[in-house]
């Protein structure tokens, strides 16, 4: 399938849309990351209006303050998630952080009793109940206050996912890593709060390899969810995900088949 790029008129979040589709999916980066890391998803899969999200302080949004907590984060995403979607069907997708940040989006929309999505996709995150890794640097310092610039970017290194060239180059740096701080900064004042479990499908996708959430870890999501759960393994690191497209984006579509009839009613008895 092949679609023209949209540029949204549903504000700062949304700064590109494909516009064809009869499920909305909703995308968060990982941490530092931005809305440009799912462009490539743009009109390659039928039947969904990809809709990646731009957290603030990045891109088109470098110049706004970024979020450092996640309640905040949350309580302004499912505004915009709940108000552009309407009464259409729609599905969240998170790597790593953005994971994170789409759990608790749900969980807030459906506090406010909002419609929940068709489907949860999440890649490169451990389940928030799992427990943190021995030595994670995350249960101990605040990136706000306690980790150096140089030990992020040995972080970023472990991780892969950022050129070199850019974690090489103090002004690239500069410009890049307040984000990175504040995203790695939600995560560190993240804690998880028990509740009952989600009546969402959850499907996952994760690194045979990745150094920051093992295949065990991720497999955990299936205690968040009392709808149908799907887990997938590919092979390579923490950004197995967004390097295997053609992969990753055969699993969203399957996951979504369900969902792209444009009468959402009946197709959401159906994905239970």
């Amino acid at each position: 399938m092949t679609a023209a790029i949209e540029r949204t008129r549903t504000g700062p979040w949304l700064p590109f849309t494909d516009p064809a589709g009869g499920v909305r999916l909703y995308c968060l980066p990982h941490a530092g990351g931005a809305a440009s890391a799912f462009r490539p998803w743009l009109g390659r899969l039928d039947g969904v209006s990809v809709r990646p999200l731009q957290p603030p302080g990045r891109e088109s949004r470098a110049r706004e303050t970024p979020h450092v907590r996640m309640g905040p984060l949350v309580a302004e995403l499912a505004e915009v998630v709940l108000g552009d979607a309407r009464d259409a069907p729609y599905a969240v997708y998170g790597h790593s952080l953005g994971a994170l940040v789409g759990f608790e989006l749900i969980h807030e929309i459906r506090r406010l009793g909002g419609p929940p999505p068709v489907r949860f996709l999440v890649s490169g995150c451990s389940a928030p109940q799992w427990p943190d890794e021995p030595g994670d640097p995350f249960t101990t310092t605040d990136p706000e206050i306690d980790m150096t610039d140089n030990q992020i970017v040995a972080l970023l290194r472990l991780l892969g996912g950022t050129p070199e060239q850019f974690l090489s180059n103090p002004m690239v740096l500069r410009m890049i890593l307040p984000a990175i701080r504040a995203d790695l900064a939600v995560k560190c004042a993240y804690r998880y709060e028990p509740r009952p479990p989600l009546e969402v499908p959850i499907t996952t996708i994760a690194g045979r390899t990745d150094p920051r959430a093992g295949v065990a870890s991720i497999a955990a999501w299936r205690e968040q969810t009392v709808r149908r759960f799907q887990a997938h393994v590919l092979h390579g690191g923490h950004f197995a995900a967004l390097e295997q497209l053609d992969a990753t984006l055969g699993h969203i579509g399957r996951a979504l088949a369900g969902a792209r009839d444009p009468h959402p009613g009946p197709q959401r008895q159906r994905q239970r």
